[in-house]
């Protein structure tokens, strides 16, 4: 058998070749490359051995001051609701037809005005009536006077027995029993005209009216028949503040003041705004602790020229229950909470930032006080606290801490 051998073409052979052998090769030049690169670059880092890595950013820059060392007294603060001097409920001491009302709901009104008018007509009818009963009953005193002169005078003269003189006598005591019945009976019915007029009993604020113009109400002057609530009043100048004193802060607070415990001078905030600008005087301490709270109640009476302050308004009295002890002063803003402590940044002479737990008090003057933790040579930061870490540098610019005019202990 005789075999041929044929030569392959250009196009053939490439086509026999695999096609693994192309990918290897591809391969081969991109490693090449990344080598090259590489060596590229450390050649460029061996060329620059004096290139400098980026500069640091400057330290933060914060305020400092230390803290104001002044003699402040201990005092403790109590929530208080206040309430009215006066309150008395308006009620109807006559019966008959609401005719007017002569305020508006919630306005202030004075001693003696005309709050409701009752229909007077059937009153100034009793009152005709009892007049004309008191005019007959004098008629009659003097009919018996007269009587009893002229029976005495025949008495005198034997033309009259001591009987007839003892019966007109008799006559004219009870004629004047009855005039100062009648007397009595005209005074009752003017009292019930006078009270178909509702006036101010006090100086005070008004509620909304109960009852509208052409109701028929109901009066009793005694109180003992149902009568109509017309409105309720309440006194606002002066105002009482009640509060509730634990057991120990009562020892302290008698501690503090040995004696007289009453007329104290307290201070007032309202409005939550912890600023003690209201004055007050403590004027009664009730006179047993209650069991079930273990507190006692006391009350402040509070001036209230401006009417501002109302009955069930909270409020935050401030009584002081200890002597004046020595303390430091910071702004409030410098404290950092840290769970349940607080503490204070400080900075060192050198720059360098330290935090320092403190315990704190109330406030005075606006700044807050600090019982233990600071010394008067701290440098406090009192801003930029946000950019102070512990350990870290700080550039530090003097500052002055200073409390508000007028300072108020709190």
């Amino acid at each position: 058998m005789t075999y041929i051998s044929r030569p392959l073409s250009p196009g053939s052979e490439a086509q026999s070749r695999p096609s693994g052998t192309r990918g290897s090769g591809r391969g081969k030049l991109l490693a090449g490359l990344v080598i090259a690169g590489a060596a590229a670059s450390v050649a460029l880092l061996q060329a620059r051995p004096n290139a400098t890595p980026p500069a640091a950013p400057p330290p933060p820059t914060v305020t400092v001051g230390a803290p104001l060392h002044e003699t402040v007294a201990t005092t403790t603060e109590f929530l208080g609701q206040f309430s009215a001097v006066d309150r008395v409920e308006l009620r109807a001491q006559v019966g008959g037809t609401l005719t007017s009302i002569g305020f508006k709901d919630g306005q202030i009104v004075h001693k003696g005005d005309l709050l409701f008018t009752i229909d007077a007509r059937p009153y100034e009818v009793k009152l005709a009536e009892a007049a004309a009963q008191l005019q007959s009953a004098q008629a009659r005193t003097v009919l018996t006077g007269v009587e009893l002169w002229r029976a005495a005078q025949l008495r005198r003269s034997d033309y009259g027995s001591a009987e007839t003189v003892d019966q007109r006598a008799a006559d004219q005591r009870a004629a004047e029993a009855a005039t100062n019945s009648a007397k009595a009976a005209m005074d009752d019915a003017r009292l019930d005209l006078e009270f178909s007029r509702v006036v101010s009993p006090f100086t005070g604020r008004i509620g909304a009216h109960q009852v509208s113009a052409g109701n028929l109400v109901s009066g009793s002057r005694a109180g003992s028949s149902p009568t109509t609530l017309l409105a309720t009043l309440v006194s606002l100048d002066p105002i009482h503040l009640d509060f509730d004193i634990s057991e120990a802060d009562y020892l302290a607070f008698q501690r503090a003041h040995p004696g007289a415990i009453t007329d104290t001078p307290v201070q007032v905030s309202v409005g939550g705004d912890g600023h003690f600008s209201r004055q007050g005087t403590l004027d009664f301490i009730d006179n047993a602790m209650d069991r079930g709270s273990g507190t006692i109640h006391a009350r402040a009476t509070v001036p209230n020229p401006d009417l501002t302050l109302t009955p069930g308004q909270f409020a935050r009295v401030r009584v002081l229950t200890g002597a004046p002890e020595q303390v430091l002063l910071v702004p409030a803003a410098s404290l950092v909470p840290d769970q349940s402590r607080e503490t204070v940044m400080v900075a060192a002479a050198d720059g360098t930032v330290a935090q320092r737990s403190v315990t704190t008090g109330g406030l005075h003057g606006g700044l807050r006080i600090v019982r233990a933790g600071l010394t008067p040579a701290d440098r406090v930061i009192i801003d930029g606290i946000a950019l102070a870490r512990p350990g870290a540098k700080v550039v530090a610019l003097p500052g002055h801490i200073a409390p508000d005019a007028p300072a108020d202990s709190q």
